[in-house]
């Protein structure tokens, strides 16, 4: 069996999340890990334990009309006939290989939101990295899990497939060497959460096209089902015990508010770092970003809601927009009752704000590596470049577009590290063409990459001019979270950064109207995508791509191409070489012996002396 196969128990039952059946044969798996699908998740037992480096899967997405997760006709995107996708469950530094069938009737790209790719970015899945698998096709993903550990997602990244599936989640465990920051829990639960269209993907696209912006899901899924009791998606816990609950908002628009009915919460980590311990009543978690937090099950024995809300939105409690599920203890015979619990007013972006900037680094936790997270920390850096970016809407040739400082990436037909390896970018983009500390004087389309200085140190001052949260992520690397500010921002604004213990993370909000400061250390060689993870933006032009070039042939300072490379626009495939042919075999009835000119010569000669 290779490495990410799994046989589990079939009595457990889809849609709930339990951590009691025991049944499995597996490679890979450690003491404490979970297998999660659509909507289950199964705990291993203790004494479990096997060593993995090579983690094998293969992958056939396709599309499913029967699914319905909200009781409409729809195509949903499914991976192995789930929805959302299987878990990617492995130990730092693991090899992954995932092989991806595309079944569906377009090409498509999966995009590994917040793994680093270090040194190699031929395998991040995004369209400036990667040519798309085209129908039909299959291709495989080889990546390492190099020194992270944490909570992520994977999700498609071109044609808004987002929209209609083929997300999930990533979890990357520590060594047995590198202890948690934490008691080891009872069970841990992937939680994907998200809000979802009444649209199929592909006329929510046709209707973008147009510049109608008005279109906006009409309901939130949790791991994929619609709001209780519509749905059967449970948390089951046992009385006292402690559980890891990794979340991750897979949505496409909305920022959400998550709370659990009487229960605290305690944050632990955020998308591959350790953060100071802070107890929560409710946690704001924008698109694209993921979380841990500890609850523990010390209520009466009953069931209580589980309350996922979006933000900048006048929902009511019965509103599709507000997604439901339950935490249900394992002895209850109480049904949920009363009023879903309250959370922050949605409008309220002071408390979002003030949270955010509580959410620090864990100086003393150890991370992927032996040494503590704060052993290094952003206090005496000394800054090479600065970006300030201004996330807007424009109108482009009659079109309505979002921009970064007033330019629309425009994806070309070859992707930017191929054209940049085979051709030196020579017809595909053009490096600096664009400005990244002002806007542009008018606003166009355009192929939008800048260079990284490898090994500086990269301020990214994100501006938002828009009326909604928006969220920012970049590929390749984890930035240190600084500051945010309302208004302007100015370099005096650096004395308010916070220095000395800002969260390492890949996706980070701008409130509207505000703006916000990440330190980022460009040692990861690659092209890599800065983006808007509004779905929409992303779309519609709000991204760019960071060149970080090493001269330096060496492969351990980035990869070579790898050997299954597809190929698209202006780079085709060399040639195959030509096959040599071969000698025929000779016969001893046939062969014709060789002459020793050398002995005839030196016979010769000795007959003349004679």
């Amino acid at each position: 069996m290779n490495g990410g196969e799994r046989e589990w128990d079939a009595s457990v039952t889809a849609g709930s999340i339990t951590h009691h059946h025991r049944a499995l044969t597996a490679t890979e798996l450690r003491e404490g890990e979970i297998c999660s699908s659509a909507g289950f998740a199964v705990v291993v037992p203790a004494g479990r334990i096997r060593r993995a480096d090579d983690i094998f899967l293969e992958w056939h997405v396709n599309i499913d009309t029967t699914i319905k997760p909200i009781s409409v006709d729809q195509p949903v995107i499914t991976i192995n006939g789930m929805f959302p996708g299987p878990l990617i469950n492995a130990t730092t530094n693991d090899i992954i290989h995932v092989n991806v069938f595309n079944g569906m009737d377009e090409p498509l790209l999966i995009t590994w939101n917040g793994i680093q790719q270090r040194q190699n970015s031929w395998q991040d899945g995004v369209s400036g990295t990667n040519c798309p698998i085209r129908p039909g096709v299959n291709w495989t993903y080889v990546f390492t899990l190099k020194d992270q550990i944490g909570t992520f997602s994977y999700f498609p990244s071109i044609n808004f497939h987002k929209a209609g599936g083929a997300f999930g989640p990533i979890r990357v465990n520590n060594r047995v060497v590198i202890p948690i920051p934490f008691p080891r829990p009872h069970g841990e639960f992937d939680l994907l959460i998200g809000d979802w269209f009444n649209q199929s993907f592909k006329d929510i696209r046709s209707t973008l096209k147009k510049s109608n912006l008005d279109l906006l899901p009409k309901s939130m899924l949790l791991n994929g089902r619609s709001r209780y009791p519509q749905s059967n998606t449970t948390i089951l816990v046992e009385q006292d015990e402690t559980y890891l609950i990794r979340i991750s908002n897979v949505g496409t628009q909305w920022s959400i508010n998550f709370r659990i009915q009487n229960h605290q919460m305690l944050l632990v980590e955020t998308e591959g770092s350790y953060t100071s311990q802070i107890m929560l009543d409710s946690i704001d978690i924008h698109v694209g970003q993921s979380y841990s937090v500890l609850v523990t099950a010390n209520q009466p024995e009953a069931d209580y809601y589980i309350v996922a809300s979006p933000k900048m939105v006048n929902a009511l409690e019965s509103s599709n927009l507000v997604g439901v599920a339950v935490l249900h203890y394992e002895a209850s015979t109480t049904p949920v009752q009363g009023s879903l619990p309250a959370g922050p007013d949605p409008f309220n972006l002071s408390f979002s704000a003030s949270q955010a900037k509580s959410i620090r680094w864990n100086l003393t936790a150890g991370a992927a590596r032996p040494n503590p997270q704060g052993t290094f920390n952003v206090s005496n850096v000394t800054l090479s470049q600065t970006f300030i970016l201004q996330g807007s809407l424009a109108e482009i040739n009659d079109s309505v577009r979002y921009t970064i400082n007033n330019v629309s990436y425009s994806i070309p037909d070859t992707a930017l590290k191929l054209a940049d390896y085979y051709q030196n970018g020579t017809g595909t983009y053009q490096l600096d063409a664009y400005p990244v500390n002002s806007s542009n004087p008018i606003a166009i389309d355009g192929t939008f990459v800048v260079t990284g200085d490898h090994n500086g140190w990269l301020e990214i001052v994100f501006k938002n001019n828009l009326r909604v949260i928006d969220t920012w992520h970049l590929d390749g690397f984890g930035f240190y979270v600084v500051g945010f500010g309302d208004g302007d921002w100015s370099p005096d604004m650096r004395s308010t950064y916070n220095l000395y213990d800002p969260v390492v993370r890949s996706t980070v909000q701008v409130y509207p109207g505000g703006w916000t400061a990440v330190y980022a250390y460009l040692d990861n060689p690659g092209m890599w995508n800065l983006r808007s993870q509004v779905l929409k933006n992303w779309y519609l032009g709000q991204e760019l791509y960071i060149r970080v070039y090493d001269p330096d042939p060496n492969p351990a300072k980035e990869r070579q191409p790898p050997s299954n490379l597809l190929f698209c626009g202006s780079v085709i495939p060399p040639p195959a070489p030509k096959p040599t042919p071969a000698e025929p075999p000779k016969s001893s009835a046939t062969t014709t012996p060789s002459i020793n000119w050398l002995c005839i010569l030196f016979m010769f000669f000795s007959c003349v002396l004679v």
